[in-house]
């Protein structure tokens, strides 16, 4: 098969490169190893930066990050809750730094808003009575899965392809560059051939690897960062430590619920990235300075990512010191002339990375097309529908259901609602089990955490089928829940746990989640 652009790695900058280059007619495959938003683009914590966070220590990607937000609230808004966001201060937080954050701010074109401490706490009833100054920032919240998706929608529309678990065995180089990428793709590992004029590299923390199947690999920092999310919604707005960045320092609505995070530990490999319930347990303890009520909150699960930061030597501290800005690799220096590697950056600034690739790769093709994602609206796809977050009354609990019953209570997601969600899935040559279900939709991600929903929706969707392929995509579903449970297990959420081991292990004799992981 040939094309114009194979791109590897199917997360946010993946999937709006391959946007970018559709309109400006240029075809592309969207190749990943794992489903979409398998890396960072599916384990941050949906952080709509303002660029306040990066002031100090990086003002360049403050100022990416200050337009890309504003531009993306214009043209995505039904992908980005526009909440507004509060840096606070506590008591022996760093003087300095409180003072010089305002001008800094200024200098790098953030609006940052002084707040009085008592107006802060009518705002955000949840902030301690501790707090000493306050600013307000134009921070806030973005679905990253539904951005995705409706990305690779609009270019599927225009002749790009999306290849799920379609991961790279190897290049065939001639002198001018890669010549043949070779693929297994599918679970059954098909191999495929393709042949591309271009190819690029938005592997995330995975493209030092990519880069060096062609002969020129380059070092990445792998920072892991952890992740907590509570049973409801404690603040309207973003809120953030007002310090240096540091562990346990943001909190970030999300819909209904609240994301806290993060940390920030160098890891020496990608082989297990995975929360930790001491990770769990500092990040609680440092957002109860902020907001009291997080150290009595429910929290129904815990979640880690990798950032993907390009570094030319490792450093200690996890990698906070390092720069957010993005990395554009020309790897013709090399010798490889028609190969790039685009990594690092954030999500907030994805739609920029995407156009500096894609203006680069038209210079390469001698395509004379301008960047047209600057101005265009993103267009809102039915295929990232079901990720919205739904009210508790939105969908009534009628009696008379029997054409469309609710599968999921927790999400209210309806069987109708995964059927359609299903096609998606086979559209983008992804088979409708579980996984993929849990992942174009909200399915099994509220409190009992797929205690249900597990069980109904094979049923429904699937019928009498083969029971023990269904048993076995139960089993899988409820092992990947387990991973971000298993930190979290105290008050309700560990009687959610034994709710779970009760019906998966005593109903239906299945072996306890917790017995086939490693801890």
């Amino acid at each position: 098969m040939q094309t114009q652009v194979l791109i590897i790695g199917a997360g946010i900058t993946g999937t709006g490169l391959a946007r970018d280059l559709a309109l400006r007619g240029i075809a592309s495959i969207v190749a990943d190893r794992g489903d979409f938003s398998s890396g960072a683009s599916g384990s941050n914590h949906g952080l709509l930066h303002s660029g306040a966070r990066y002031v100090a220590a990086d003002p360049e990607a403050a100022r990416e990050c200050c337009e890309e937000s504003a531009l993306l609230k214009q043209l995505a808004p039904h992908c980005v809750e526009d909440s507004g966001g509060l840096f606070v201060a506590v008591e022996g937080d760093e003087e300095q730094y409180i003072a010089d954050f305002p001008g800094l701010c200024s200098e790098c074109g953030i609006e940052a808003q002084e707040v009085s401490p008592e107006r802060a706490r009518e705002l955000e009833p949840a902030l301690s009575s501790e707090i000493k100054a306050v600013y307000h920032v134009p921070d806030g919240a973005v679905e990253p899965f539904r951005l995705c998706l409706d990305n690779m929608a609009q270019a599927a529309q225009l002749g790009a392809e999306f290849w799920p678990f379609a991961e790279v065995q190897g290049f065939q180089m001639d002198s001018e560059g890669i010549r043949r990428v070779r693929l297994a793709v599918g679970r059954d590992g098909e191999t495929r051939t393709v042949e591309p004029r271009i190819v690029v590299s938005a592997a995330g923390a995975w493209a030092g690897r990519v880069a060096a199947l062609a002969g020129s690999p380059f070092e990445m920092l792998w920072s892991k960062g952890t992740m907590v999310v509570t049973a409801s919604r404690l603040a309207h707005r973003v809120v953030n430590r007002l310090r240096h960045p540091a562990d346990g320092d943001i909190l970030v609505p999300g819909g209904h619920v609240s994301i806290l995070g993060t940390t920030s530990v160098h890891l020496p490999d990608l082989d297990s990235i995975a929360p930790t319930v001491e990770e769990v347990d500092a990040l609680v303890r440092e957002g109860g300075r902020m907001l009291p009520g997080l150290e009595s909150a429910r929290y129904i699960r815990a979640y880690a990512g990798v950032r993907p930061v390009y570094s030319s030597e490792r450093e200690d501290g996890g990698g906070r010191s390092a720069g957010r800005g993005f990395v554009l690799l020309d790897h013709g220096e090399e010798g490889v002339g028609n190969f790039f590697s685009l990594t690092g950056g954030k999500l907030t600034t994805y739609r920029l990375m995407a156009e500096k690739c894609a203006d680069r790769i038209c210079d390469r093709l001698h395509v004379d097309a301008a960047c047209r994602t600057r101005r265009e609206p993103l267009p809102r796809s039915e295929d990232g529908a079901l990720l919205e977050h739904r009210a508790a009354g939105r969908m009534a609990l009628d009696t008379d259901r029997a054409d469309d019953p609710l599968l999921c209570e927790c999400e209210m997601v309806s069987r109708n609602d995964l059927i359609r969600v299903a096609d998606t899935s086979a559209r983008q040559h992804r088979k409708p089990d579980l996984a993929a279900l849990r992942l174009r939709s909200r399915m099994g991600k509220g409190p009992c955490q797929g205690t249900f929903c597990s069980i109904r929706v094979p049923k429904h969707l699937f019928g009498e089928g083969d029971k023990s392929k269904q048993a076995g995509w139960v089993a899988g579903f409820l092992r990947e829940r387990w991973k971000g449970a298993r930190p979290v297990l105290w008050g309700a959420q560990l009687a959610q746990a034994e709710l779970i081991q009760g019906m998966h292990c005593g109903f239906f004799s299945m072996e306890a989640p917790w017995n086939r992981s490693k801890k």
